[in-house]
């Protein structure tokens, strides 16, 4: 029995994934919109304070911030004023700055996207190598010192993983930027805090897939009909283990937006998570719910690539 083609399955793929963004988009507007609401606090006041400052902060103040941002509004009115201009993605203007949040988020964006292509990058080069190279050594002393290292890798949180790489690099040898994006060398220390991660995750999976590979019948069978050994490794390992190591990068993912806001807040690089963290303090409602909305989505989207990347090395999935 044949595949179905690749086109008809990459469509209903993409299908599946549009209505996933939909909903995503819905339930992630909603639940971001109560629970700005849900903090302690007057929100007035903190925008106020951010605005004129401390100390001149002032009741009359916060009230005039609250009639002039409509923060007296019933919930029921702001959540359908705030559903309406979504679905138009207009997601309005941050409450501090006062600057449109899209063209905000879309210079923040910029900033992450390129911190998470240098890690996402420095780890592919490193990961699927090193676990591809003991998969095929499965059981050897170098196996066993590597997935041990793996999981120790794996049990430090990112943000202490970077302080030790301040103190090393920046402190001790004063070689690299500890924090800022003055340079291109500001962006060597918050991926490589982001890549060791995913580093020890992709090598791990990498390793089991590729062990699972050399001990399959079809393996052995490739083997016994005279292949040498770098030809039965290129063209029958190396194909079949790639399959569950790209379908793991939706899972890297999920990691990797996590450890951004954790790692920009504590390099200070410019990007969207950093941004999500002042907007919280600040309580700059429109900043968070749109940064929300554009990481939801953005998720989406980053899977929706990751389903077609995998259709298209593992015909069994068509």
């Amino acid at each position: 029995m044949g595949y179905p083609s690749t086109g008809r399955t990459i469509a209903a793929v993409c299908a599946r994934r549009l209505t996933q963004a939909v909903l995503v988009a819905l339930v992630v507007s909603t639940v971001s919109f109560f629970m700005m609401r849900a903090l302690p606090g007057d929100p007035a006041f903190r925008i106020a304070a951010a605005r004129y400052g401390e100390d001149l902060v002032s009741a009359a103040a916060a009230d005039q911030v609250r009639t002039e941002l409509g923060l007296d509004q019933p919930w029921p009115r702001a959540l359908g004023d705030w559903m309406a201009r979504s679905v138009r993605f207009d997601l309005g203007v941050s409450f501090v700055t006062g600057a449109p949040v899209i063209r905000e988020i879309q210079e923040q964006l910029g900033h992450t996207l390129v911190l998470s292509a240098v890690a996402m990058g420095a780890s592919l080069l490193v990961g699927p190598v090193l676990g591809a190279f003991i998969g095929w050594r499965a059981g050897s002393r170098l196996d066993r010192v590597v997935r041990l290292g793996t999981v120790l890798v794996k049990a430090v949180p990112s943000f202490l993983l970077g302080v030790v790489f301040v103190m090393a690099f920046s402190i001790q040898f004063a070689s690299l930027p500890a924090a800022g994006h003055a340079d291109a060398t500001s962006v060597i220390l918050p991926a490589l805090t982001l890549a060791v991660g995913l580093v020890a995750g992709s090598c791990r999976i990498t390793r089991d897939a590729m062990h699972r590979v050399r001990d399959s019948e079809y393996f052995m069978f490739a083997r016994t009909k005279g292949l040498s050994e770098r030809d039965t490794f290129l063209h029958h390992a190396v194909r079949n283990a790639a399959a569950p190591v790209v379908a793991y990068l939706g899972v890297q993912l999920v990691f990797l937006i996590e450890g951004v806001i954790a790692v920009e807040t504590l390099f200070a690089w410019p990007g969207i998570g950093h941004a999500l963290v002042h907007a919280v303090f600040g309580r700059d409602i429109p900043m968070i719910q749109g940064t929300a909305l554009v990481m939801a989505l953005m998720f989406v989207s980053l899977n929706a690539m990751i389903d077609v990347a995998t259709l298209a090395i593992d015909p069994r999935r068509r």
